[in-house]
């Protein structure tokens, strides 16, 4: 089917919907409350699954220009011991195609050329939506793509859900240098993750129970293995990236509203299942969302109850499997966080290779 919908959100979720509704046929207009796009240097890791889902939106070979493969990564202690590796490989051999590490900045670049390819789908930057009904009026569809503090999920499913603490500060932050190692460092109430980003480049982030300032960060790390404490010491903390890691809770009884006058909204991204970022999983479940809900509208009858089958065929086909994710992400958080060190690297010691 073809209509009129607007994408509330310019992020990754965002803009990958809006491609798939104009392949698909769709007059589209995004609304974006900032007034520039968020260009911060982390790096994303995109599964095989959202590759080819990249694909499909005819992205794909503008995202394998700019990004890496990911294939060698360990779990380690502080001191540098190697106690697991990351399944990298078991998921290249299933897949055919490896684990790809991409800046946001080349990501959100190549999601706004495959929009700008059309000619005429509107990104409106400083659109702060509080409205929903004014926004929503002559619309055929409303996409929530508006983060965690999504206000078109509030708007349309309540508040009951809303933004909740994970009691941890993550920092983010981009090196000027190949780290010789990639992966992730263990300590007690403390990680450390070390990923490849683009030539002459890592990307790194930590967390910690409550570090406030670069200083603090560097001492947390101080002592633990190379090249961690050279990354942080040579890094400019102007640069660095602090935020208190949150995810959405509880989990939504649905991603759709199908019956909301004057439109139906479904919500994609973190505005449906925000997640800790301990599996690496956020933007690759905003890029399936975004092919779900489109492929199901693109297959749908013409009218309103066809849009709303479409939505309920989204939400059945996403919503457990992306709350499954954020779930997994979250008891990952709390087990790499333990004290209990010793039990934890002796069970991850028993993970196979």
């Amino acid at each position: 089917m073809t209509g009129t919908a607007t994408v509330v959100g310019a992020g990754i979720g965002g803009l990958a919907t809006a491609i798939g509704l104009r392949r698909a046929g769709w007059n589209v207009t995004v609304l974006e409350r900032r007034t520039e796009l968020e260009r911060y240097g982390a790096a994303f890791g995109i599964h095989p699954t959202a590759q080819s889902a990249l694909d499909r939106l005819g992205v794909g070979d503008a995202l394998r220009e700019h990004a890496v493969p990911y294939r060698d990564a360990h779990i380690r202690t502080p001191d540098g011991t190697s106690i697991a590796r990351l399944p990298l490989d078991r998921i290249e051999r299933k897949a055919g195609r490896p684990e790809l590490l991409i800046s946001r900045p080349y990501l959100l670049d190549a999601l706004l050329a495959g929009l700008d390819a059309f000619g005429d789908v509107p990104v409106k930057l400083g659109e702060r939506v509080t409205d929903l009904d004014a926004v929503a009026a002559g619309q055929d569809l409303v996409i929530g793509a508006d983060g965690i503090r999504s206000a078109v999920r509030a708007a349309r499913l309540g508040d009951r859900s809303g933004p909740r603490e994970a009691g941890t500060v993550a920092w983010i932050g981009i090196a000027d240098f190949e780290s010789p190692v990639h992966g992730e460092t263990w300590g007690s109430g403390r990680f450390f993750g070390l990923t490849p980003v683009e030539p002459g480049r890592t990307n790194w982030y930590a967390t910690v129970p409550g570090a406030t300032t670069a200083a603090e960060l560097r001492g947390f790390f101080a002592d633990w293995h190379d090249p961690i404490p050279r990354i942080l010491d040579t890094t400019d903390p102007a640069t660095w990236i602090r935020y208190e890691m949150r995810h959405l809770h509880p989990a939504l009884p649905s991603f759709v509203a199908t019956g909301a006058r004057p439109a139906p909204v479904a919500l994609v991204g973190d505005a449906a299942h925000a997640m800790t970022p301990n599996l690496g999983q956020g933007a690759c479940t905003a890029i399936l969302d975004a092919d779900a809900l489109t492929r199901a509208l693109a297959a749908a009858p013409q009218g309103r109850e066809g849009v709303a089958g479409a939505l309920h065929a989204y939400d059945r086909e996403r919503r457990r499997s992306a709350q499954r994710t954020a779930f997994a992400s979250r008891t990952l958080h709390r087990f790499m966080s333990t004290e209990r060190t010793r039990l934890r690297n002796a069970a991850v010691r028993l993970l196979p290779g």
